[in-house]
């Protein structure tokens, strides 16, 4: 059995510091495209909460249509307990289930893993007051006979913050570079992390930035049901944004809010998605399939790039995207335009990767529960101060 830390207190045998921790990070996000499962053995590093990530294995399951339609509507509309319950503990087994295969990817045996962290998926973030994530961690628990680590948002929204974004302190401990460097992931939401020269919590901040690819697959399925996305953004690439609607979709309160801010599936709903392929024909005669995706690619570029405008003042001397928008040329070479003078580099190029970085990021959270020390960035999420984020589930 795994030991560390549950709710920021020791379960009475801690890991010592100079030993290598191999920790299983599991994240199902905003995209509803499957799981990431990411096995990291984290190397002491010069400072105790700065170690060096070893990427071991990573492995992605892909949902069916119909898992991925039940996730959807439990979102999208009030579901009855008993459908919630059992999709719980589905996403959970399912969740195990790929912890069990990038542990086998890794060559290691299951006794080798000192815990799982699963970030499991949110159905509902409401923050300051709630925030609820699926993907039950004792079913994990069973599945995989490891302790596990879940529901990392909870005790920063109880702390008064937004539970939200998480990954900044992997960002900022983790992934800086010499100068200012903006991490940008640009998964179903985009965020952004601003993290000092050579890193550290200090002077870190992010928050999102709005929609990432979430609303353009929306689209994309919308007018080409037999597509899960604009794959290489073939679709956006070949139609003209409607920039009318763009720029008034930009006039929604929240981009004009400044940080510490989230957002999720709770505004870029489908009536959303549906109000938006409305507009684009009432305001473009013939308005294409093509202009329609081309418009939800702008949304998202346009949307970075006032945030950055807007709340990001620091010197940025690098914009390192990851994420399935960092897989879309279209969304890519809008950004490179949108954000210059600024590069627009992509994390694949600099660390690993970078569809692994939020599992990995989770495994880091999972790393920092077991050793006591705060998951969260106060600057970032608005909570009170750092906090011990994670409930634990004995194997």
């Amino acid at each position: 059995m795994s030991h560390g830390v549950r709710d920021g207190v020791s379960d009475g045998v801690s890991h010592p510091a100079g030993r290598p921790l191999v920790v299983v990070g599991l994240m199902s996000g905003t995209s509803h495209d499957g799981i990431s499962a990411a096995v990291v053995r984290f190397h002491p590093g010069e400072r105790d909460d700065r170690p060096m990530p070893e990427l071991l294995a990573f492995v992605q399951q892909s949902y069916d249509d119909a898992f991925r339609a039940r996730l959807l509507a439990a979102i999208a509309q009030p579901t009855h307990p008993g459908a919630y319950t059992r999709l719980d503990f589905e996403l959970g087994d399912r969740l195990g289930a790929a912890a069990v295969s990038a542990i086998a990817e890794s060559g290691l045996a299951r006794s080798d893993i000192d815990a799982i962290a699963s970030h499991g998926h949110t159905v509902w973030h409401e923050p300051p007051h709630a925030t609820w994530q699926f993907g039950q961690p004792a079913a994990i628990a069973e599945r995989t006979g490891r302790a596990v680590i879940a529901d990392f948002r909870t005790r920063d929204v109880a702390a008064g913050g937004q539970g939200a974004p998480l990954v900044p302190i992997a960002d900022a401990l983790l992934f800086a570079g010499g100068d200012w460097r903006a991490l940008q992931n640009i998964g179903g939401i985009g965020n952004v992390t601003v993290v000092p020269p050579g890193g550290g919590v200090p002077g870190t901040r992010a928050f999102d930035t709005g929609p990432g690819v979430g609303v353009v697959d929306a689209v994309t399925r919308a007018v080409r049901p037999d597509l899960p996305y604009d794959v290489d953004g073939v679709l956006a690439l070949q139609g003209t944004a409607v920039l009318e609607v763009v720029e008034a979709l930009l006039l929604h309160p929240y981009f004009s809010a400044p940080p510490p801010k989230s957002t999720g599936r709770e505004l870029f709903t489908p009536s959303y998605v549906a109000d938006l392929v409305a507009s684009c024909h009432a305001a473009r005669a013939g308005c294409s399939d093509a202009d329609l995706v081309a418009t939800a690619v702008e949304l998202t570029a346009r949307s970075i790039a006032l945030a950055y405008d807007r709340f990001v003042p620091e010197p940025i001397g690098d914009v390192v995207i990851s994420g399935g928008g960092a897989r879309n040329p279209a969304l890519v070479q809008r950004l490179v335009a949108l954000l210059a003078p600024r590069a627009v580099t992509s994390f694949d190029t600099l660390f690993f990767d970078g569809d692994a970085k939020e599992a990995v990021a989770f495994a880091f959270l999972g790393w920092l529960h077991l050793r006591g020390l705060p998951g969260n960035v106060p600057a970032a999420t608005g909570a009170l101060g750092p906090r011990v984020l994670g409930t634990y589930t004995p194997a």
